[in-house]
Formats: structure tokens, sequence, C-alpha cells
């Protein structure tokens, strides 16, 4: 047994008492132990019928596309919605992007159902790229390449294990931390916080690397990007250290079978009780529409999530974008 402590020495840890994340026979973990869902699990899902099978193939539901340009032009925050877990972000004059693929995730089996609001050389001048775990849904080569081709200056803020990779793509600003250390940038204030997920890339490389979910703050202002998660504790240690977040960028789609993903991915009803327990006023879903990657039929989880906003369950503002609208910040 080998347990030891990853952290960037180079960066401030924000909160008391964290030594950085548990390393545990060389995989990180979630909480202290090492956690993986059983083989049986996914063989009962590869053989087993969907329940929802007639449903889902019925269901021809897809994200509307506003073919935009327009929005890398003017100086206005704003937030844009171009698919997945992938958002254009303009703050306080910095441009980010989150977790970018513009392509098929697999060109055969999991295919990009709709189309980007604009071209990839749309995208210039982009300061950031927030990369928040290495599936390949959220970290894609092509996507990066293309993003490098036209922003040859831009940083990646990622967590611990992508540097090598990264700098073989051909980026030269790359920084890794662990959860509640801060990353080195002037004119934002970015944290990486925990999330309970996973990383696989390959076949031999699982939990070698970390994943995790991002605070922005900036002008009073509090913006939070999930990345992937299961509904955890974590979600009210968030809240205890930021108290609120103006803006949660939040999971609700890849829920079904639950006896394979909730361990994984949130459900739209657990993405209400994270966004209510982290005092979230404003919620933007994502994670759902753009690729085929459960049971569940196309529509179902932002159907359930405007539900319980129209129930009053949600606490926050519910916002759902279509791909390429602008929501000003």
């Amino acid at each position: 047994m080998n347990i030891t402590y990853k952290y960037n020495p180079n960066l401030k840890f924000i909160k008391e008492g964290i030594k950085g994340n548990l390393f545990y026979d060389n995989q990180f973990v979630f909480d202290k132990e090492i956690e993986r869902v059983p083989y049986e699990r996914f063989w009962k899902w590869m053989l087993g019928k969907n329940p929802q099978g007639r449903e889902k193939k019925a269901d021809k539901w897809c994200p509307q596309v506003i073919k935009n340009n327009s929005f890398v032009e003017d100086k206005q925050d704003k937030i844009v919605w171009l698919g997945h877990s992938s958002f254009y972000m303009q703050l306080n004059g910095i441009r980010i992007l989150t977790d970018p693929i513009f392509y098929h995730v697999l060109p055969v089996r999991i295919r990009r159902r709709h189309k980007l609001p604009c071209s990839v050389a749309t995208l210039k001048n982009i300061n950031l790229i927030l990369l928040s775990h290495g599936h390949r849904d959220h970290l894609d080569v092509p996507s990066l390449k293309q993003i490098l081709k036209y922003n040859p200056d831009v940083e990646i803020l990622c967590p611990l294990g992508f540097k090598k990779m990264l700098q073989k793509i051909g980026f030269k600003k790359i920084q890794e931390a662990a959860w509640w250390q801060q990353y080195n940038f002037t004119h934002l204030q970015i944290d990486f916080l925990p999330a309970k997920h996973w990383n696989r890339r390959h076949l031999l490389d699982f939990n070698k690397t970390l994943w995790g979910s991002f605070a922005i703050q900036y002008q009073n202002k509090k913006i939070y990007f999930a990345g992937d998660t299961a509904y955890a504790p974590h979600f009210k240690e968030i809240q205890q250290y930021y108290n609120y977040f103006d803006i949660a960028l939040m999971p609700i789609g890849a829920y079904k079978p639950k006896f394979i993903m909730d361990w994984a991915h949130i459900s739209p009803k657990e993405a209400m009780l994270a966004s209510n327990e982290m005092n979230v006023k404003n919620f933007i879903p994502m994670h759902y529409g753009t690729f085929d990657l459960s049971d569940e039929p196309a529509s179902e989880p932002i159907q359930k999530i405007s539900k319980y906003k129209k129930e009053e369950r949600l606490d926050a503002n519910l916002h759902c974008l279509d791909v390429g609208k602008v929501y000003l910040v």
C-alpha cells in the first residue's frame, strides 16, 4: 500500500488543513478508498434491455443552434453554450473555453448531434482553456489542436497529471492544480475544486490523472463550472467556503441506468439538490443533448429540470440556453 498526497507546489491552497489529493496505490481517489463500478454491472448494461428503448428511439429532440459569430466581437461579459460541457465565457476582459469538444467523440458510435454556432476559426484571442478532466467528451485532442492553431499563446488550467500530454499537443502555458488550489492568474480568481468522478483514456491509466470543478470570481461575481460529477458531500463543502454562486454551469445528462451512472454523474434531480445546497442564483444546464452517452431519451434531462423549476423545487433561476445564445453575466 502506497499513500501519498499530490499537489502543485507553485500554487497556494485556499483552504486550511488541505494536504493535496490522496494518491492511493498510484491512483487518485475521491474520498479515502479506491472505487470502481464492478465489471458485472457493465455487462448487465451492455447485454440488458433499455426499459426506455422505444421512447428513446422515438425522441428526436436536439438542442436548437443559433448561428452566431458576433459574440466574440463585443466586450460584454457573457456566457455562450457551444454544446455538451463546452462554453465560451468572456469575463472581465478574459476569454475562456471550457472542456472544448467540437467534433465526434467516436465517429462511429458517439457522434455529435448538432453543429457549432460558429466556425472554430472564429474562436480567436482565447486566453484560457479550463479542462475539468480527461474523458474524451471533455478533453478532445483534435479540438485542442484547432484552438491552439488560432490561439498559440492560450493557457490551460487543468487538474494534476495532464502537463506531459498537453505539451505533446503543443501547449506551452499549462497550470495543473490539486483540489482547493488557486491558479496563478491576475484578472480573475480561479480555484480548482472537488468533484466525484474518475478518469481513463487508455486501458492502464485508470485514475492516474485528477478531475474536478472550477470556481471563477471577479468583481463580487462567483461562477461555478461543475465539470463531471456524481452527487456527493462536496457540494455542501464548496458552499461552506463560497456561501453562494451567482451562476452555476451544471451537468444534467447521462444518468441512466442508475446502477452504472450514479457513481459518476448527477441526474437532473441531483443537480437540483446540488444547486440548492450551493445557494446558486442562476442555473445553466449542460452535458445533455450533444452526444448520446446513456439510456435516457434525449429530451428527458431538460424536461425534468424544467419540471423541477415549475414545481418551485429548484431555487435558482433556470436558463436553458440554445447553442449559440448569449447569456449576459
